[in-house]
């Protein structure tokens, strides 16, 4: 089958590789109904993070079972499943704790920008539906698998309460999923940082009721500003950069919680600093598994569509093009479609 392989910065080729097959007892291989880029794929395409030679691509999906090991007892072939960028047990101590992303046989996935994949600890990383989504569902499935879900932890972490202020710094499709998240636990307000027009309208969509396009300490004045010079008590912190922390830590008031699921990249702290503003921060890894039964019901539901962030859709063999899009910010983001 052909694949997406990234052999160095800016070059990404869809080539030529080995099909899967299942390597352990406990894998699955499923056919991908649709896969995505996804922003923290862009650090290497940059040249931002190292590679050790070539890498296959790819760790958000959603798709159906073709064949189990034969300890996953769960899954079945013919099912449609989303799985997470995060590979669980789903029953180890961390995973039961709700960390899932920090499971004791914790894996990443790798290889899903392609038309099959195996994913490794099957029974635990996979969550099937009852019947077979349509294919107007699919954007939406997969959005869960990882942006919708990364923001929704955002959202968690951040400590998001009904009526609440909550300002999410980053535009990019995790940043607009926290929007959506915030909106749907009940926040009174929901201030998104943007400066481009098409993600100021689809933070609206999702729920922003201001946007403030201002960066660093003149973004972090405007919001004081907008919020009576108090601050907010929860911040999603979406972008992983020195400027997008210090913003987040300036808006944020004493007592009030940062969630940080931007991959960090140059990010310092000043001890000092974080010892007198007396804010809680937490972030990490996303725990993608803990919350897809209920994404996905908000989904199948109709309660939610966080599929439109998809603002570009490409054939899987036009990855290369996708990839270029998403970093010179002409997509929010690609998704790719395989054919059936």
């Amino acid at each position: 089958m052909f694949a997406t392989v990234m052999h160095g910065p800016g070059d990404v080729r869809y080539e030529r590789v080995d099909e899967p097959k299942l390597l352990k007892p406990t894998d699955a291989i499923i056919k991908l109904s649709a896969t995505c880029i996804c922003g923290s794929d862009l650090w290497p395409y940059r040249g931002l993070q190292p590679q050790d030679g070539p890498a296959a691509m790819g760790h958000e999906y959603c798709g159906v079972v073709v064949e189990v090991g034969s300890e996953v007892r769960s899954l079945k072939p013919g099912q449609f499943v989303v799985g997470s960028f995060c590979l669980s047990d789903n029953t180890c101590p961390h995973c039961q704790f709700g960390f899932q992303s920090s499971c004791a046989q914790r894996e990443f996935m790798t290889g899903a920008q392609a038309p099959y994949a195996r994913v490794p600890l099957a029974e635990g990383t996979l969550v099937a539906t009852e019947e077979m989504p349509d294919a107007a569902m699919i954007p939406h499935m997969l959005a869960v698998s990882d942006v919708l879900g990364t923001g929704w932890y955002g959202a968690v972490a951040a400590n998001v309460r009904e009526g609440g202020t909550v300002v999410v710094v980053g535009d990019g499709a995790v940043g607009l999923m926290g929007v959506m998240a915030a909106q749907q636990m009940g926040a009174g307000r929901i201030i998104a940082m943007s400066r481009h027009e098409s993600r100021q309208k689809l933070a609206r969509e999702f729920g922003a009721t201001d946007i403030v396009a201002a960066r660093g300490e003149d973004g972090i004045v405007e919001i004081m500003d907008l919020t009576d010079g108090i601050g907010a008590e929860s911040v999603i912190e979406a972008v992983g950069m020195e400027q997008s922390m210090t913003q987040a830590i300036g808006v944020c008031r004493p007592g009030g919680s940062i969630g940080y699921v931007g991959v960090p990249h140059g990010v310092s702290f000043d001890g000092q600093q974080l010892f007198f503003r007396q804010q809680r921060m937490l972030g990490g890894p996303a725990p993608v598994r803990r919350f897809l039964p209920d994404l996905m019901d908000r989904v199948l539901q109709g309660k939610i569509a966080p599929g439109k962030v998809f603002d570009q859709s490409l054939p899987l063999e036009q990855v290369a093009e996708g990839y270029k899009a998403m970093d010179e910010r002409r997509a929010i983001k690609t998704m790719l479609t395989v054919e059936a």
